[in-house]
């Protein structure tokens, strides 16, 4: 697949940003999103170290963070997905906009489509 044959599709792609407390509960929902297609791809680092201000105090945790990469096309999924399963009351979701090579955003449009 060369670039220049897409030269006419959608380069957008989607990095949504999601941190765990574990890698367990990051691992599970990461092959949930890709399982469901609601992502082409998940990448799980960590442990990162967290610092942040929650209900009046300053806290510093481990963290494992989700980049996920998915479409416009699944993205409201992913992002309901990620509400719906994760274990915090207030997840971290943070989603960007990114323009990617033609024949990657290809890829994440095919692996994130519904398939009967």
């Amino acid at each position: 697949m060369s670039e220049d044959h897409h030269a006419t599709a959608d380069t957008n792609v989607f990095l949504v940003l999601s941190t765990f407390g574990d890698h367990a509960s990051a691992e599970t929902c990461a092959q949930y999103l890709v399982k469901h297609r609601h992502a082409a791809c998940v990448q799980i680092d960590g442990p990162i170290r967290s610092v942040y201000q929650w209900k009046g105090e300053i806290e510093a945790d481990d963290e494992f963070r989700l980049l996920v990469k998915t479409s416009s096309q699944a993205l409201d999924e992913c992002v309901a997905t990620l509400q719906k399963r994760h274990p915090y009351d207030l997840p971290e979701i943070v989603v960007l906009n990114a323009s990617a090579s033609t024949a990657y955003a290809s890829w994440v449009t095919e692996q994130t489509s519904t398939r009967e």
